[in-house]
């Protein structure tokens, strides 16, 4: 029998990897609680249809990457393969529009077939926020630099640039698009194969297109900036000057954009020159006529979402972990005591990990191993003396501590190590 494996594009979560996992959602919540978001779950699968109003059926995500099946009621059912969707399905289907503005966190897998790569799984795992019900591009702002401290905080942001750019109103990009495509027909010939495919489903999005003759035939596309109406330049111009006045360092990309219709104006990534093709680790942008798509009402919106894979990838060092200390028991008269021992140095904060077996020296290689803090030594002798043996791991040091005294010593000398 062959062994078992994880699916292909799946990997599982251990040791350093998930210590890095964790910090970057754990800081994330932190810093989002601090700009007064809330935490949201939405189930992992939902009904297709809230996947096929928004994304489109003619979408990659949709037509190529969704995982979708019937359930056993006949329902058709797909995990989700972005957060956004899922979230405003709950804003509208609870009955939230009372609650508005409504800021919202979430963290949590996705699912997409795509041909797995470095920083790109079939199940990956992701953090986003989203700002709902304030129309002024101060809300705009403030997931930029919610997003901006993050990378900062996880000390990645000097390695990644953020991208900004404006693809204005409904009435902006239909008059852009119609330029936009006359532009490429008249290159159809020299066109990737996916690109002459969105000429006539998305043609912005060619736009990003990472083809080489496609990006020769970008170089003298038509640039949406062109094409925006006053209202889009101010608040686009609106964002540039509070970014400039927090200091937040930006450069414009004309050729930024998102192909799903409910997005307006702001759009931006963070992107990265260390990750191959997977340069954007955190994107974003406005979406205000998604709830609108979805059978709510219009309401204004913006957000984004990063990968923590790609993150964890950038993240330059191991994380330190917690110090434990040793309880080494020796004998069977001193397994008991080291167990109480145990439970009542855990209970006040301290990390314990019990060495139950092996010879003296193989407990010793094996605290070491664990970078252990320290190890207390309990054996025969020091039951009758009431002196349990403390051996301080960094310098080598040994000494007698009375069994009244160990916990008050080791909170002198180890109080920093406490959860």
């Amino acid at each position: 029998m062959s062994q078992l494996q994880p699916v292909r594009g799946t990997h599982d979560l251990l040791n350093d990897v998930m210590r890095k996992h964790r910090h970057i959602i754990n800081r994330c919540l932190l810093l989002c609680e601090r700009y007064g978001f809330n935490e949201i779950k939405t189930p992992i699968f939902e009904f297709s249809d809230v996947f096929l109003r928004t994304l489109g059926e003619t979408s990659d995500i949709v037509s190529k990457e969704m995982y979708t099946f019937l359930d056993k009621g006949g329902d058709s059912i797909s995990l989700r393969p972005e957060g956004t969707a899922g979230v405003v399905r709950a804003f509208i289907s609870e009955g939230l529009t009372h609650q508005l503005p409504l800021k919202l966190f979430y963290e949590g897998p996705m699912f997409r077939y795509e041909r797995p790569q470095k920083g790109r799984y079939r199940q990956f795992y992701q953090i986003g926020v989203e700002l709902l019900g304030v129309e002024n591009p101060d809300a705009d702002v403030e997931v930029i630099s919610l997003a901006e401290l993050l990378l900062k905080e996880l000390g990645v942001l000097s390695r990644v640039q953020l991208e900004i750019n404006s693809i204005g109103d409904k009435a902006s990009r239909d008059t852009f698009r119609k330029e936009l495509v006359n532009y490429y027909k008249k290159h159809e010939k020299s066109l990737s194969e996916e690109s002459l495919r969105r000429l006539l489903i998305n043609p912005m999005r060619i736009l990003d297109s990472k083809d080489r003759a496609d990006i020769a035939i970008n170089q003298n596309a038509p640039q949406l900036e062109h094409f925006l109406n006053p209202l889009s330049k101010e608040k686009f111009t609106h964002i540039q000057k509070a970014l400039d006045d927090l200091k937040i360092n930006y450069k414009i990309n004309p050729r930024l954009v998102r192909g799903l219709d409910y997005y307006c104006h702001l759009v931006f990534e963070f992107r990265t020159t260390e990750l191959g093709s997977q340069d954007a680790v955190l994107s974003g942008g406005r979406y205000d006529g998604l709830s609108e798509i979805m059978g709510g009402a219009q309401t204004p919106a913006v957000g984004w979402a990063a990968g923590v894979e790609r993150l964890s990838l950038l993240i330059p060092t191991e994380l330190p972990t917690k110090r434990p200390i040793s309880l080494i028991p020796l004998g069977d008269a001193a397994e008991g005591v080291c167990r109480e021992l145990a439970h009542q140095l855990r209970s006040q904060g301290f990390a314990i990990d019990m060495a139950h077996s092996g010879n003296m020296s193989n407990r010793m290689k094996k605290a070491t191993k664990q970078n252990a803090v320290a190890a207390i030594i309990i054996g025969d002798n020091e039951l009758q003396s009431g002196d349990y043996t403390l051996k301080i791991l960094d310098t080598g040091a040994q000494l007698k501590v009375k069994k009244a005294d160990l916990a008050k010593r080791l909170n002198a000398s180890f109080s920093h190590y406490i959860s």
